[in-house]
């Protein structure tokens, strides 16, 4: 599976991140490489989380690609 991260800049200057495909992953940054960053991580953390309570989980061969 292909995961989008959308990012944009807030208007106090903090970077947003946010995989689309996974509903809740939502992450901030310093600056686009560190939102996008913390994003992925999180989609990670997410997916084991899942899969550790038996839950469906996107296939495990996946890859980001920034929108």
């Amino acid at each position: 599976m292909k995961f989008t991260v959308e990012y944009e800049q807030e208007e106090d200057g903090r970077w947003l991140a946010e995989v689309r495909e996974l509903p809740g992953v939502l992450t901030y940054g310093k600056d686009p490489d560190d939102a996008v960053a913390h994003a992925q991580a999180l989609a990670l953390r997410v997916i084991a989380d899942r899969l550790d309570h038996g839950e469906s989980a996107p296939a495990l061969m996946f890859s980001f690609a920034a929108a």
